[in-house]
């Protein structure tokens, strides 16, 4: 395996281009063998995931940047449900010129969009569904209600991946079969928690926001067990103002 290779700039100062070589999918590690999993979240120095339960308070505009880019190189984006509640995804989650940057290279212009839900407690009527470029494919339990179900498999595909409970590896393998290798998951915590038990976290792009806030804030994850300490080799180091981007990647994957 390369050594990863550290570097620091101002993010403000490349082009879209040069940022999207600073992320790309097949640097500085080796295929695991399956899709990778790419993490993004954003976190105040203080560990806050998020500000009044939405994490869009903690980033700048370069943060927002990135943050596009990296949706434009993914085959999927992966996101719990709540999350889709508390930030409001719906409609088109690339821009046009992300989506004639995909075209141009002979990708499908919109990412795929997956939804993981136990519950499937979502509004079939709701904007994510009827204002979707893509047919959703929502993740949930065998065990999930049939009427939800139902109702859900109008508007999106709905697969289960997990008895009780959806597990990360039969998500993973279920966005695999549908031709994904590189997945970027971009929340919620518990969703993070538990790819992070299952050992499927890849890599973790991670915003560190110049801004303490206390309380009650959840961490980036949370909701499952506590594991063994898990070492990540840092790849890049950007600076956007006061805000760091911290690009991190697990030895061998």
């Amino acid at each position: 395996m390369s050594a990863p290779v550290t570097a620091a700039g101002s993010a403000a100062e490349l082009s879209d281009e040069d940022l999207l070589a600073a992320y790309a999918w097949d640097s500085h590690g080796e295929a695991p063998g399956r899709p990778l999993v790419r993490f993004n979240f954003v976190a105040s120095l203080d560990g806050a995931a998020a500000v009044a339960g939405r994490s869009g308070g903690l980033g700048n505009s370069v943060d927002h940047r990135v943050f596009n880019l990296l949706r434009r190189s993914a085959d999927v984006i992966l996101v719990g449900a709540g999350t889709v509640r508390a930030e409001g995804y719906a409609g088109e989650l690339l821009d046009r010129q992300g989506q004639a940057w995909r075209a141009a290279r002979g990708m499908a212009p919109h990412p795929a969009t997956a939804i993981v839900s136990g519950s499937l407690d979502l509004d079939p009527d709701g904007p994510l569904f009827s204002q979707a470029p893509v047919r959703p494919l929502l993740l949930t339990s065998a065990g999930a209600p049939a009427d939800r179900r139902t109702a859900l498999a109008e508007v999106a595909d709905v697969v289960a991946a997990g008895a009780r409970d959806v597990q990360p590896a039969l998500a993973v393998r279920e966005l695999e079969n549908r031709g994904f290798t590189r997945i970027l998951c971009e929340g919620g915590p518990r969703l993070f928690g538990t790819f992070q038990a299952a050992g499927l976290v890849d890599e973790l792009c991670l915003t560190l926001s110049p801004g303490m806030t206390a309380g009650s804030a959840p961490r980036i994850t949370s909701g499952a067990p506590e594991t063994p300490l898990q070492h990540f080799a840092l790849v890049h180091v950007l600076q956007g103002g006061d805000t760091l981007l911290l690009r991190y990647r697990r030895p061998g994957s």
